[in-house]
């Protein structure tokens, strides 16, 4: 099921959302402008597991184009290629992986389910507040891959961690909402409403189901990063609407029936 749209109207502009999204637009557009095809970004601003249990453990390329070489004695010729070192301090990785992508795909997937979900949510915890909770739940994603996979030379990259942690906020928010969703019957297509519930719920159990079933050290999507985010929105959203800081609970409104309306004296 892939969302078009919630039903559910914003007070405020969400300024922050928008910075979010612009953010990875422009480092991606800097991937792209960057020589060896934007890869030693991704060497030096994601996050690699086992750099931060060793931020001196020597990660070798798994291509030979694009990257930098490395020879183990400087009167022979290049051996190995290594990835260039992080060019922050590892722990950082853990924030600036957020606003890196593999591909045109995976940017514009993260930004369309950003777009959705975002607006409503930083209408409820505010600028700061907004800004705040999407960076946490993107570290604490990031941690979640880390101890599953704490040996992993692959770098982690991509915005979904810290939007799953939105989608976890929203769930809990905005449990009477809808969204549309397009819905792939064989050759034909349905667009049908769901209920947030239910299609955020859906979502989680396949993200669960498929780290499951996938080893920890491959590469690939990485699962436990997208169900550490979403816990952390939805906890960290519990907690705060339990002490009153944000608000919590949403009704559709309900059209009134033709037949109860005041007639205008415009009419």
């Amino acid at each position: 099921m892939f969302p078009l749209r919630d039903d559910v109207p914003t007070e405020t502009i969400p300024f922050v959302n928008y910075m979010m999204i612009a953010a990875c637009v422009v480092v991606f557009l800097a991937q792209a402008g960057a020589s060896e095809n934007g890869d030693g970004l991704i060497y030096q601003y994601g996050m690699i597991p086992a750099r931060l249990q060793n931020p001196n453990v020597p990660i070798e390329l798994p291509s030979t184009e694009g990257v930098l070489e490395v020879t183990l004695r400087d009167e022979e010729p290049p051996t190995h290629l290594l990835a260039p070192p992080s060019a922050v301090p590892p722990w950082m990785t853990l924030v600036t992986c957020v606003f890196l992508h593999g591909g045109l795909m995976h940017l514009v997937g993260n930004m369309w389910f950003l777009y959705i979900f975002g607006d409503n949510v930083e209408d409820r915890f505010g600028y700061v507040g907004y800004a705040l909770m999407y960076l946490a739940c993107g570290v604490v994603a990031s941690l979640g891959h880390l101890v599953s996979a704490p040996g992993s030379t692959i770098p982690t990259v991509g915005a979904s961690g810290a939007i799953a942690g939105v989608m976890g906020a929203y769930f809990v928010m905005f449990r009477g909402a809808r969204v549309m969703t397009l819905l792939p019957l064989g050759v034909f297509t349905q667009i049908v409403a769901v209920p947030a519930p239910f299609f955020l719920g859906l979502w989680f159990l396949f993200q669960f189901a498929s780290a499951a079933m996938t080893p920890a050290e491959a590469g690939g999507v990485a699962w436990w990063a997208h169900i550490g985010g979403f816990v952390a929105g939805l906890l960290s959203t519990l907690l705060l609407s339990s002490q009153g800081r944000v608000p919590r609970g949403y009704r559709r409104p309900v059209p009134t029936p033709a037949w109860r309306r005041r007639p205008s004296p415009w009419d």
